[in-house]
């Protein structure tokens, strides 16, 4: 069974407030549980950051289906958390907290779920100063640092791509050894198959590949700088 299939069965299940079925998930103990709850709360999530753009528009559903592959059959399930997560009274920073809860012990989930938004807030080409605060105040919530904040947006905005060692999340003074294995853990720690043995649903695994294809291209770019 489909992630988007036991997400559907999961909205039959939602009523009308996604909060409270997110705060009903004490901890997911399986990867078909952790995924679902991590799809509802990235779209529960962007739809919160459309609100905060101030443009409430179906792009940004057309974005969630083109990054995440969601076949045409399940947009209407995809629409409707969307829509109620909108209208929920309950604010932006409720969904954070609850998903950093649920992976308080998985730190790279929520920062796939960052990347994740990223992907979305820039699906029209830009992404807005709105959406940038919305970003960090999110990140914040999860945990990560202002530095860890600039590391993850180098990774999606100009002209902070242009710096790798901003993507590597490591000082241009750092000796070649501790470069070496600052990248070598990068590796390791945000592996595809990782993530998706972490929580992420191997639909949304376009997200993860990005990502390391980004601290590849950076440490490369390192590593061709000091003749590594």
């Amino acid at each position: 069974m489909s992630i988007w299939s036991r997400i559907s069965q999961a909205i039959s299940a939602i009523g009308d407030s996604v909060s409270t079925f997110l705060a009903k998930i004490t901890q997911p103990r399986s990867n078909p549980e952790m995924s679902i709850a991590f799809t509802i709360g990235v779209i529960a999530l962007g739809a919160k950051m459309a609100k905060a753009d101030g443009i409430v528009t179906g792009e940004e559903i057309t974005a969630f289906k083109q990054v995440f592959r969601v076949p045409e059959r399940e947009l209407a399930g995809v629409a409707r958390v969307f829509n109620l997560a909108k209208q929920d009274v309950a604010g932006y920073d409720a969904y954070a907290r609850q998903l950093s809860r649920l992976f308080a012990q998985r730190p790279q989930v929520l920062e796939d779920v960052i990347d994740s938004l990223f992907h979305i807030a820039k699906a029209d080409g830009a992404v807005h100063e709105r959406e940038l605060a919305y970003l960090e105040s999110v990140a914040e919530i999860f945990g990560f640092t202002k530095r860890d904040f600039v590391r993850i947006k180098a990774r999606h905005l100009v002209p902070a791509k242009d710096d790798p060692y901003v993507i590597l999340g490591i000082e241009p003074f750092a000796s070649d050894d501790d470069v070496r294995k600052h990248y070598r853990k990068l590796v390791r720690d945000h592996h595809p198959d990782k993530h998706i043995a972490a929580g992420m649903p191997p639909e949304m695994i376009e997200v993860a590949t990005d990502r390391l294809a980004r601290i590849n291209a950076a440490y490369e770019t390192v590593a061709r700088e000091r003749r590594l």
